[in-house]
């Protein structure tokens, strides 16, 4: 019922392909990859040459994120790259649906993210569209930052208007994500929780990852 995708940003990227390596053993299912461009978020981070080389040694879903201004001008590159999963910021995208047409075209998974300041009312026209909402619960750009409490409204919210329309779309949480966060987030209807920190700035990540889903039922 509940997924973790534990995000390579927390990785140590000297040793980035014998981590994700070394999560495939564990009962994650997901790896999350936070691709940053400087302008949508101050940080940069990785582009699709990363994925291409880390997806022959992960059986694993990826489960990209693309924090980038006009994502659709990457969708091809990061697919081919051997991503699963695209998510782009709905405050990200001059045009929206197009952009997550081009995804499911790619032969991914869409994915629609909001920041958690941003409403979750404006993401309801696009929902038919897509395959997963990633709930941001702290403000995207940094690993390592503190949960937003305030953001588990905006997942329930989001639960709601996905009951309102009947639609059986998964809701991923992102930000802060620690055995003692986690549950908030699932009791509000997160199924798929990034963790980051929580995974990779532990000494062994398979017990991490097993936290973490226990945390979930509590």
């Amino acid at each position: 019922m509940y997924i973790i995708s534990p995000s390579i940003l927390s990785c140590d990227f000297s040793k980035l392909g014998q981590q994700v390596i070394e999560t495939g053993a564990t009962k994650a299912e997901y790896i999350h990859i936070d691709v940053m461009d400087g302008m949508f978020v101050p940080n940069i981070t990785i582009g699709p040459c990363v994925v291409a080389s880390l997806r022959p040694h992960s059986k694993l879903i990826f489960d990209t994120h693309l924090m980038i201004n006009e994502p659709i001008r990457y969708i091809d590159e990061f697919r081919k790259a051997g991503s699963d999963i695209i998510t782009v910021h709905v405050e990200a995208c001059s045009d929206v649906e197009a952009t997550l047409k081009k995804i499911r075209e790619s032969g991914a998974k869409a994915g629609l993210s909001i920041k958690p300041r941003t409403d979750p009312e404006v993401i309801r026209p696009y929902l038919p569209l897509c395959d997963m909402i990633l709930v941001m619960t702290v403000e995207p750009g940094f690993g390592g930052q503190s949960f937003m409490h305030e953001a588990v409204e905006n997942v329930k919210k989001v639960k709601q208007m996905l009951d309102e329309a009947g639609l059986q779309i998964a809701i991923e949480v992102d930000g802060g994500i620690t055995p003692e966060t986690i549950g908030f987030t699932a009791e509000a209807g997160a199924t798929i929780f990034v963790a980051g920190s929580a995974v990779y700035k532990k000494p062994d990540i398979a017990k991490a990852v097993e936290d973490l889903l226990a945390a979930c039922e509590k």
